[in-house]
Order: structure tokens, then C-alpha cells, then sequence
């Protein structure tokens, strides 16, 4: 049985022009009827039923945190996508998104309910920010294109300051495993020089950068001493605009959440997976060789807990 990211890596690769079915039944009629047909068993009726109970968030869950609300195993999600009939959980949570859209904009009803307090407002602009992604990835061919240039760069340094330390161990974390070289710089200052001209000199030739606000003067320092060393940037940040877009040769700018004390940032998350999907699609054979790896190493010194 693969491990997740082996199936995430096997299933379709980002494509352009695809399109999403058109749904007309009641989002929870369609989710039954795609569920079932299938013997499923007792872990897998659970999906099954928390999806049907919260499709509106949990189509829009990562595999990880699908697993964890259910309370069953990331190869369980795996198994149960390809016994409902999907090549992996993408291609299910790509149905489940387009019923859970259908559902947001209105079709039934059930998501204009009740949204009266602030935790729904802020759940509410998240999806909208979600939903505006989905309309920029209409054209994933910039997405696809970056992923082959970040995929190339040997090695690859990824940077985040402040705030965005997150979202850069998160994408760093992930690289490793299909990449040969990451490189996390989380601190500003002569520690991000250092690490940006080092990059440079070990003959890697692009910075990943996450820019969140407050935006940081270091940041934007960071940004300029790699230009200046010779590296290219790709920036993930808010603005489309701004100085920190300025610098950078490539922005991808994505609406984060506002309405809470802190902001969020889903709509980010979701960009950092996109590129990490197009630089596996851009090297699938070493793609799938350092998950085998990988995957090799985790048994050998029981890394996970079993199902």
C-alpha cells in the first residue's frame, strides 16, 4: 500500500482547462449515493459520515487533517478514496470541493444559514479566499511552470521570517522528501545573508519566499540580497502589489483571513501544496524514487504509529 504522498504523487498531474461536474441533487443525496455503492468498512463508513455531516469544511481539509477529525489513520483516507471509486484522495476531494461549492453559493440553502458570529465570518472570507484561488488556478500553467524552475534548483532555499516561518517549515518540510537539497532560512539579518549567498555559491538558482503582514523590512532586505547574488525569487504573499512583489521576479498572490485577532491562512496553505504538486509533477521518477526512500527509512525505524 502506498503511503499518501506516493499516491498524491501517482495521481493526475496539474492539468489546464479541466472542468468540474455540475451537480444538481441535494449535496448530501449526492454524497450518499457516492458512498453507497461500496462495502465499506467500519472506519471507512466513518469518513463516509463525516463527510456527509460537515462536507462544507471537510472538503477542503488536507488528507492529514481529514484523518485526524475522523480519528483513523492518513492510508485509511488513502484506501477509502479508492473504494469509493477515486484514483487517490486529490480526485476526491476535488468532487467533494465541487458539491461543497455548489452548496456555499446557494444551490440548497444550507450554508446561508445561521452564520451570525464572528468564527463563521471568518470561516465565511477564508472560503471566499479559497474560491478566488480556484478561479486563478483556472490557468495553472505559471504554477506549473515554477514548480519545474524550483524543482531544478539545487539546492533550494525556501525562506519565511516572523510570521511566515510557518508556511516555509511547512513547504521545507514537505520539499525534502522529493527534493535533494532544501534549505530553511528563518532568521533575518547576517544568518539570511549568509544562507542566501552560500545557496548561491553551492549553484542553486531560486528562493521560495512567504511574505505575510506585517510585512517585514527583513524580509524585503532578504529578497534583495538574493536578487543581488544571483538568485531568482518567487514570492508567495497578499499583495499583488507592493515591495515586496517589487523585488521578486514571480508573485503569487493569494487573500488571507482578517476577521480574527490573527489573520489565517488558507488560501496560502493551499498555494504552498499547489507548488509542491507541480514540482512533483515536474520530476515524477525522483519523485517517486525518494518517497519509496523515504517510505523505506519511516518502517525501518517505526517514524508513525500503525492503523
Amino acid at each position: 500500500m502506498p503511503s499518501p504522498q506516493q499516491a498524491r504523487a501517482q495521481a493526475s498531474a496539474i492539468t489546464s482547462g479541466k472542468t468540474v461536474p455540475e451537480a444538481e441533487a441535494a449535496p448530501t443525496s449526492q454524497l450518499r449515493e457516492l458512498f453507497d455503492g461500496p462495502r465499506l468498512s467500519p472506519g471507512q463508513r466513518r469518513i463516509a459520515q463525516y463527510l456527509i455531516d460537515h462536507i462544507t469544511e471537510a472538503a477542503f481539509l488536507s488528507i492529514t487533517d481529514l484523518a485526524e477529525r475522523v480519528g483513523v489513520s492518513q492510508p485509511s483516507v488513502t484506501r477509502f478514496a479508492g473504494a469509493v471509486g477515486f484514483s487517490g484522495y486529490p480526485a476526491l476531494r476535488e468532487r467533494l470541493q465541487s458539491i461543497a461549492l455548489r452548496t456555499l453559493a446557494g444551490g440548497t440553502g444550507a450554508a446561508t444559514e445561521h452564520r451570525s458570529n464572528e468564527l463563521q465570518a471568518a470561516v465565511d472570507a477564508e472560503i471566499e479566499n479559497l474560491e478566488n484561488l480556484r478561479r486563478d488556478f483556472a490557468d495553472p500553467d505559471r504554477v506549473i511552470w515554477i514548480g519545474r524552475e524550483l524543482s531544478q534548483s539545487s539546492p533550494l532555499t525556501v525562506l519565511g521570517l516572523r510570521i511566515s516561518v510557518s508556511l516555509a517549515e511547512y513547504f521545507a518540510y514537505a520539499a525534502r522528501r522529493i527534493h535533494p537539497d532544501v534549505r530553511l532560512v528563518t532568521r533575518g539579518g547576517s544568518v539570511a545573508y549568509d544562507a542566501l549567498l552560500q545557496s548561491r555559491e553551492a549553484g542553486g538558482t531560486w528562493v521560495l519566499a512567504f511574505g505575510m503582514p506585517r510585512h517585514a523590512q527583513e524580509t524585503l532586505t532578504a529578497i534583495r540580497v538574493a536578487r543581488t547574488a544571483g538568485l531568482r525569487v518567487a514570492l508567495v504573499t497578499d499583495q499583488a502589489l507592493g515591495a515586496l512583489a517589487d523585488e521578486a521576479d514571480v508573485t503569487f498572490s493569494t487573500g488571507i483571513g482578517s476577521r480574527l485577532v490573527f489573520d489565517t491562512y488558507a488560501a496560502p496553505g493551499l498555494m504552498a501544496a499547489a507548488l509542491l504538486q507541480a514540482m512533483t509533477d515536474a520530476d515524477p521518477e525522483r519523485t517517486q524514487a525518494r518517497l519509496e526512500d523515504y517510505e523505506q527509512v519511516a518502517e525501518e525505524h517505526q517514524f508513525f504509529l500503525k492503523d
